[in-house]
């Protein structure tokens, strides 16, 4: 049986063994729940409660990135990382130790007088293991599950000429605009980075949305903090950009994922299809790269409970498949 384990507040001195295991020892982790990453944000914005899980003194079994909200009653994954939720161990991602793991979480946050708490995983695509176990696990202990559908293609089950994978709508849209003339580059100066972001902040404006970061923010991103994990690409008419994207390049899950996408609203520049010229260009990079998995992120909207069909169906139209991001929440009190 295994030992009883040991779950302690994350401290700072810890930093380079937390990201260590995430990127190495980790089955589901990924540069977004490391403290390289995380650390962006200011003390102040977060009231961080990150937790490890140890397996005997020196191993870590598994972390856990949180803060607390709800005027401290709720444990809640990081919202500062597309995923939370419990970095698990590749060599003890078992039965007997996932089931004590999730045991001595709920103990200490009951402990901690916590309500309620909530996870949220990294998907199938983000992991080196299957998520099954897990995910069963933590139905057994009775958290309740909601799910955002996420859509991605595996570029090793996808044909060669990559267009002849799109609907004939996707493949129309997408060799009218190389008619018209557009082109797609990697942008890699300051200026280029901010007319990405304005024209990002636009699009969103529309919707009544803003970016979730700020431009500072992407541009140390770029040339500091993660510079072998972001990208940014556009397409160009005559010089001026008509859509874009931010890429996070997860490198130790062979994953490229497209974290912002944005395109002019403008009529004239509508018809020359910049979002399927921006996508089939970035699909055809993900493939330059050598990486496995393109991944467009999510169509949802509340928490999962409402799917945006067109933008749904648009991604479709690449070629695409399926699978969950799953978020778990259980009452403890």
């Amino acid at each position: 049986m295994t030992k009883a384990l040991i779950v302690s507040p994350f401290e700072s001195s810890l930093s380079e063994k937390w990201d260590d295991f995430v990127m190495r020892k980790s089955m589901n982790g990924t540069f977004l729940q490391t403290r390289k990453f995380l650390n962006y944000h200011p003390e102040e914005r977060f009231d961080d409660v990150s937790l490890v899980i140890w397996k005997g003194t020196s191993d870590i079994l598994a972390v856990v990135p949180a803060v607390s909200v709800d005027s401290g009653n709720t444990f809640s994954s990081h919202p500062g990382s597309t995923f939370g939720g419990l970095v698990f161990s590749e060599q003890f991602y078992d039965i007997e130790h996932v089931d004590a793991a999730l045991t001595a979480l709920e103990d200490y946050l009951l402990e901690s007088s916590y309500t309620c708490a909530v996870v949220k995983q990294s998907s199938q695509v983000f992991s080196s293991r299957r998520c099954d176990l897990l995910d069963y696990l933590l139905f057994q202990h009775g958290w309740d599950e909601s799910d955002e559908i996420s859509f991605v293609i595996d570029l090793d089950d996808y044909a060669e000429d990559i267009s002849s994978n799109f609907t004939g709508s996707r493949r129309r849209g997408y060799r009218y605009g190389i008619k018209a003339g557009l082109e797609f580059r990697e942008i890699t100066s300051d200026e280029g980075i901010a007319e990405f972001y304005a024209l990002l902040s636009s699009n969103l404006e529309k919707f009544g949305a803003s970016p979730v970061h700020t431009l500072n923010e992407l541009l140390e991103f770029k040339n500091e903090r993660l510079r072998d994990e972001v990208c940014f690409y556009g397409s160009f008419h005559e010089g001026r950009m008509v859509s874009g994207s931010m890429v996070f390049m997860f490198n130790n899950r062979s994953v490229f994922h497209t974290q912002y996408l944005c395109a002019s609203q403008d009529r004239f520049d509508q018809r020359l299809y910049p979002s399927n010229h921006m996508d089939a260009n970035l699909i055809m990079e993900a493939r330059r790269l050598g990486l496995r998995w393109f991944s467009f992120g999510i169509s949802t909207e509340d928490h999962g409970r409402v799917l945006n069909r067109s933008l749904a169906e648009f991604k479709e139209g690449f070629g695409t498949t399926y699978c969950n991001n799953r978020t778990f929440c259980k009452e403890l009190a």
